[in-house]
């Protein structure tokens, strides 16, 4: 018997047909896909219900054309060519809307703005992370293909995109429908005793 709650269709769509796609198709994401992937994936758990992931959405030309060049090799022409792009960054000032996020903690704010700024950072690039394993999922429940990127200039990102340092980017991600030969057979996992060790 499955402890897993829900249907096969489900687990292949989320998990076990899903791959990282290498081409994507021509057909175009909307404004309306993305929010309900947003209405999905707004629900991640993170530090203090702080949400600190943002997201810049780049369908245009003129948009696309002041990232490729940032993008490394292999990583650009996908990046080019996907329906949309999503250049995922954290808030290092996310603490300024824990009055609203986090009313259960009256001193919410204050606690956080005595951290030091990289503290802070680091707090919120772990909970924006969080946040974006969850947009990859609610990307995929919207029948969509999702390729997160490290390879790109992330100075040179934050310094066109984000100019006045707030924002700290953590990845680029291309959204769309699988193109021609849209990625490599499945490469081989770790095994359940290399990884998970009880105690």
């Amino acid at each position: 018997m499955s402890h897993i709650e829900i249907d096969q269709a489900a687990r292949d769509l989320l998990y076990l047909d899903a791959h990282t796609p290498k081409t994507f198709g021509t057909a175009p994401v909307s404004d309306d896909q993305i929010l309900e992937i947003w209405e999905l994936m707004k629900f991640a758990p993170t530090a203090s219900n702080s949400n600190p992931l943002r997201i810049v959405v780049l369908k245009s030309d003129e948009a696309r054309a002041r990232l490729v060049p940032l993008m490394a090799p292999g990583n650009d022409e996908k990046t080019r060519t996907a329906p949309a792009t999503l250049i995922l960054a954290a808030d290092t000032r996310f603490h300024e809307h824990l009055p609203v996020l986090a009313p259960h903690v009256p001193d919410a704010f204050d606690r956080f703005d005595a951290w030091s700024p990289e503290d802070r950072r680091d707090a919120a690039r772990f909970s924006a992370l969080l946040q974006a394993g969850y947009l990859i999922l609610a990307v995929r429940a919207a029948g969509l293909n999702a390729g997160p990127m490290l390879g790109f200039d992330r100075p040179g990102v934050d310094a066109e995109f984000f100019p006045d340092g707030r924002l700290s980017t953590l990845l680029v991600m291309n959204i769309g429908e699988y193109g021609p030969e849209p990625h490599r057979p499945r490469a081989p996992r770790l095994v359940f005793d290399e990884v998970v060790t009880f105690m």
